[in-house]
């Protein structure tokens, strides 16, 4: 009996989404969607997505339907969009429009969507958190190099460290660099949320948050059917809503830790020398109508900033030097560089990274092969728009597919071969004017951190090289680096890049 039941809700609940599909479709016959490939009933083109890597699937699609191109996804219509030039449309003509966010539900776990401004909904809390992340976060950190410097320089006491411990195992030598990297973006965001390492200290805490961190990057990576056919949310068919809400709050919890600690600091009238990020969260603390952020909203915003901070910065690096390592050429040039500008010094400065011109052009390279997030994030439109003459409606689903318009022939020449000397007369940046190489989006939701990570991004590259040579184990040759990606929040290399630094012999 309960099986009968079971089962005549499903088909009910089936029927209801099948009629609900029909009577939209009726509706929009007479308007002109963008192209795309035929759907099936109720789950419409979800297979076409090709499981974990869609942006690729997307962008071999394109060669059928074109650059802009319609999905039904279950009930979600999506708009595709993967040229320079109908970014450019998009973003220039439309970018109020598609302001909104369509938020997964795996992270809408504990209020997080409500409390980050990467997927909050447009209105006045987001302009005001972000106007925060940029005053208190960014603009304060631009001018004072001393923590990022710190970071970089146990960055490459790290490698060492690692590369002395494979040669006592009989090694030749080589690191897993995603580790260095990721340490190092994961403490520098320490120091500039709470003034202190993360990782490497004694405390357990922030192994914790690492481990939640990580295991919800993996949740949220998974495609998940329940995003699609949101009739199934509730029932959250694969598990990962519940695995999600498993380890934010842990990650939520180790925060309010780090908080508490710095509320007794703040009674305990001891004179703190620098301010830091934490510190302006809890003094805009306050009822959210009145324009402040709520407790559980700073927790929330902290673990976003470690999420987009971290996990999106490590990877380009890792896949900068895989890049490099492909072409030892590009390499040896890049380290020709900087021993012309850097030269006997120790250490590379902030103030070095302007005349690294050749270095610019790597970071560019490598950001339009390798953004950390190929579809951006997911926008929604929050009206009825005419684009590119077609009729997109409310409440529709946006894709930009940055890693497809990084490999545009109509904009890039020779677009899938590593090539930085590209960019050496050509007046291209990612600042989201240029429309053919738009890493960290473009409009009013690009991303906030942008400045930070182009300063990180470049200070790393350059130390790397200034320190180090680079080598392959002798088992791997440049041609056999496997280059497939994993997704996760970003993407990075499935299998992690191993290589073996050598101290380089400059001259004092």
């Amino acid at each position: 009996m309960e099986c009968s039941c079971s089962s005549i809700f499903w088909l009910t609940a089936l029927a209801l989404l099948l009629v609900l599909v029909l009577k939209k479709i009726s509706h929009t016959s007479t308007k002109s969607l963008p192209p795309g490939p035929p759907g099936w009933p109720v789950i419409g083109n979800m297979l076409d997505l090709g499981g974990v890597m869609p942006h690729q699937t997307l962008y071999k699609l394109q060669l059928r339907y074109g650059p802009v191109m319609w999905l039904q996804l279950g009930s979600i219509g999506t708009l595709v969009v993967q040229s320079a030039k109908a970014a450019a449309d998009l973003f220039k003509s439309h970018d109020l429009a598609i302001s909104d966010r369509r938020c997964p539900d795996v992270v809408k776990v504990h209020g997080y969507n409500q409390g980050a401004i990467s997927v909050c909904r447009y209105g006045p809390y987001w302009r005001f958190v972000r106007r925060l992340y940029a005053s208190e976060l960014i603009n304060k950190q631009i001018d004072g190099m001393t923590v990022r410097r710190k970071c970089i320089d146990d960055m490459i006491r790290s490698i060492e460290e690692e590369t002395e411990a494979s040669r006592a195992r009989g090694g030749l030598g080589e690191v897993i660099v995603w580790q260095s990297l990721f340490l190092m973006t994961f403490n520098l965001m320490g120091n500039l949320i709470f003034s202190k390492d993360l990782l490497g200290s004694d405390g357990k805490e922030g192994h914790h948050f690492l481990d939640a961190m990580n295991n919800i990057v993996e949740w949220a990576g998974k495609p998940n059917v329940a995003d699609f056919l949101p009739f199934l949310k509730w029932v959250d068919p694969q598990g990962l809503r519940r695995a999600a809400s498993k380890e934010m709050a842990q990650a939520l919890e180790v925060v309010a830790g780090f908080m508490q600690e710095r509320e007794k600091e703040r009674c305990s009238e001891k004179e703190k020398i620098e301010r830091d990020f934490l510190d302006a969260l809890l003094e805009s603390e306050s009822d959210e109508k009145e324009g402040k952020i709520s407790y559980q909203n700073i927790k929330i915003i902290i673990v976003e900033a470690f999420f987009g901070g971290t996990e999106t910065t490590s990877s380009v690096l890792e896949w900068t030097l895989t890049e490099l390592l492909r072409k030892p050429e590009i390499m040896r040039k890049a380290q020709g560089e900087l021993d012309s500008v850097v030269g006997a010094k120790s250490k590379v400065e902030e103030s070095d990274i302007d005349k690294l011109v050749y270095l610019q052009t790597i970071i560019k390279e490598t950001l339009r092969l390798h953004p950390s997030l190929p579809l951006l994030v997911p926008r929604n439109t929050l009206e009825d728009i005419n684009y590119m003459g077609y009729w997109i409606p409310k409440n529709t689903q946006v894709f930009v597919n940055a890693w497809a318009i990084g490999r545009d022939p109509e904009f890039w020449d020779d677009p899938l071969t590593f090539k930085p000397e590209r960019f050496l007369d050509a007046n291209i940046d990612y600042k989201g004017q240029i429309f053919g190489l738009i890493p960290f989006g473009s409009g009013r939701r690009m991303c906030v951190g942008m400045s930070m990570a182009h300063r990180v991004l470049h200070l790393a590259v350059a130390s790397l090289l200034h320190y180090f040579d680079w080598e392959l184990d002798g088992n791997i040759i440049p041609e056999t680096i496997d280059m497939n990606e994993r997704s996760g929040m970003a993407v990075r290399k499935l299998v992690p890049l191993k290589a073996i630094p050598r101290r380089r012999r400059m001259e004092r």
